[in-house]
């Protein structure tokens, strides 16, 4: 596919000086995958959090929404075929950009709308509840596509996901209708998995787990898995070169040593990732078995 049909993809997430989360992994990402890329961020910060003390700066509500304003007045409005959302900093944040895909999706109802619902990991919510629960009830119901990881899932659900089949019934019963599940549980020992519930389908793809992964895993794999639909692979084929793709690139990252990902080193692996993953359909909620 040509980059003119490809059309542009908004991001709106965080934004680090140092480092390859939030915005910083997708925009790279999806412009090496050639699309024109909008980026708005919600917050900018030093560097990943998780570093250290890291200076939060926050878009202030009514700034953020004139910014909406501009966007949907802007003659070029048309250009863009996907929305990508991440890291939201507050409510306010998340009430615009449900007014901009509204918007957008209006226009074009094909437009691609792809909810990554960061708000927490294993230790919890790293958000204040407020923008967690902006995050469910304003921008989920109108997502294409949600890619929470398990521990996401798990609070935006309100239910423990102790198996994939528990997984699976946590995504029917929130939405949207389609649902990729990052660290869902393997087959295999010593692997993990993405959890993909779309319609009728249930898909896992499952790879090596490496130790310590660096930050931006789930923000890569969104903007991934967005760019393969777009490019208009089918569901699965999407899931397994997202899927190899990051792994790929946090293999490789880990191997050096690096406490970020090392994109500009990797972009190969974005393009054509050559690392191994298993793929597997498993039985559908709807069905007489389960997945694990």
């Amino acid at each position: 596919m040509n980059e003119s049909k490809k059309g542009a993809i908004l991001v709106i997430s965080s934004h680090v000086v140092r480092g390859t989360v939030g915005n910083r992994a997708a925009v790279f990402a999806l412009e090496t995958l050639g699309h024109p890329v909008w980026a708005l961020p919600t917050v900018i910060l030093s560097w990943h959090p998780g570093h250290g003390r890291s200076t939060r700066v926050a878009m202030a509500p009514s700034e953020f929404d004139a910014i909406v304003d501009d966007l949907l007045a802007s003659p070029w409005r048309g250009e863009i075929r996907g929305v990508l959302t991440g890291y939201v900093g507050d409510p306010a944040q998340a009430t615009s950009i449900a007014r901009l895909v509204r918007s957008l999706k209006a226009e074009n109802p094909d437009l691609l709308y792809l909810c990554d619902p960061i708000c927490g990991d294993e230790g919890g919510l790293y958000v204040p509840v407020a923008t967690a629960e902006a995050i469910r009830d304003e921008l989920l119901p109108i997502a294409s596509i949600a890619t929470p990881n398990r521990f996401e899932l798990a609070w935006l659900a309100g239910a423990p996901l102790e198996t994939n089949a528990a997984i699976m019934d946590a995504a029917l019963s929130l939405g949207p209708s389609r649902m990729l599940v990052t660290s869902a549980y393997p087959m295999m020992s010593g692997s993990i998995g993405n959890l993909y519930l779309s319609g009728r389908t249930a898909l896992l793809a499952e790879h090596r787990q490496v130790p310590e992964p660096p930050h931006g895993t789930g923000d890569l794999m969104a903007a991934l898995f967005l760019s393969r639909l777009l490019e208009g692979h089918s569901e699965e084929r999407a899931l397994h070169l997202a899927t190899a793709s990051v792994f790929e690139i946090v293999a490789r990252s880990a191997k050096r040593g690096a406490d970020e990902l090392t994109l500009e080193q990797d972009a190969s692996s974005l393009s054509t990732p050559m690392a191994m993953v298993q793929m597997r359909r498993l039985v559908h909620p709807g069905g007489a078995q389960r997945g694990p």
